[in-house]
């Protein structure tokens, strides 16, 4: 049987209250106070509303302003840029997943079928929305610039997102076929649970995107996105900028309060990452997301669908022949 619980009803509850009481919070605390880039609050506030008070957590240690005019200090180590990242991916990689599972789920498609639509979809809402958006606001390029520019990185750090929750769903789905439908707290569980798992282990190449530069890290709006060092040392940027090189600066861009005018960040990554590493790391993420698989196919169920009560291709009833 498909239907042996993995919590206690009762648990799930808490959990979820918890998961509100954590959103609530992180959503006031930043639009009324961290001054964080426009897309990233909200990709805050959905992961966190897939992780509840763990996000809540997270975010106070790694984006929070602690006081007034301290942010791009805060989120300066690369700790913190490779959160930022990898909070990003899971808001549009996450997101995608979710929703096409929830979709599947309607259809009764089998688990084999619907971890492959899940991906595409996960790769679709990352990449066309929160990626190639946030790159074309930040770096004033077009928005198939933005598209081009984000593929890769996107599709690395998808594919070890989808490694962490693959497995976690079609285990806790297997355990408990009630997590296959939308309807159910147990797949809202079992989304949060994987949601989680993913994030852990799209982390470590995240934190690899950023410090080669083929991926933003934490932002903040006074500095256009740019983050990820100290306001001394971006000041020391700018005044270089307009010395130097004037012509590079939008003729409008906006002034931090604390100093001149800020430059649009640049990413560089693409010049100093041989085309060779890169292949090795995309090929490092195919690797994992196929090891993720592996774990759900060996230990899961990937033929079982929405509804079906029991698993018995192998049952056999006395005085059965075959």
């Amino acid at each position: 049987m498909h239907n042996t619980p993995w919590a206690p009803e009762w648990l799930l509850w808490v959990w979820f209250g918890l998961t509100l009481l954590s959103v609530a919070y992180v959503a006031w605390d930043l639009f009324t106070s961290t001054p964080e880039m426009k897309v990233m609050k909200w990709g805050w506030v959905l992961v966190t509303l897939y992780t509840g008070p763990v996000g809540l957590l997270v975010y106070w240690f790694s984006c929070r302003e602690p006081s007034p005019g301290t942010h791009e200090t805060f989120v300066a180590p690369l700790w913190k840029q490779a959160v930022g990242s990898t909070i990003h991916c899971a808001a549009g990689d996450a997101t995608g997943i979710i929703v096409a599972a929830a979709i599947t789920g309607y259809f009764g498609l089998n688990m084999g079928t619907d971890i492959w639509i899940e991906y595409a979809a996960g790769f679709f809402f990352g990449l066309f929305i929160f990626q190639a958006l946030f790159m074309k606001d930040m770096m004033s390029m077009s928005y198939g610039q933005a598209v081009r520019s984000s593929f890769l990185p996107e599709w690395m750090s998808m594919n070890a997102m989808m490694a962490g929750m693959l497995p976690t769903m079609v285990l806790l789905m297997t355990r408990d076929m009630r997590a296959m439908e939308a309807t159910s707290p147990w797949f809202w569980a079992s989304m949060s649970a994987a949601t989680l798992v993913g994030v852990v282990v799209a982390y470590p190449v995240n934190w690899w995107l950023v410090k080669h530069q083929l991926k933003h890290g934490m932002g903040t709006e006074r500095a256009l996105g740019k983050g990820g060092a100290p306001v001394a040392a971006e000041h020391q940027h700018a005044g270089m900028v307009m010395a130097g090189m004037t012509h590079a600066m939008p003729p409008t861009a906006p002034s931090s309060p604390a100093g001149p005018p800020m430059p649009r960040m640049r990413m560089e990554g693409d010049g100093q990452v041989s085309a060779g590493r890169k292949a090795l790391v995309t090929v490092l993420t195919l690797l994992m997301l196929a090891a993720g698989y592996y774990v759900a196919a060996r230990y899961g169920d990937l033929a079982m669908r929405p509804g079906q009560p029991m698993s018995m291709p192998e049952m056999s009833m006395p005085g059965m022949t075959h």
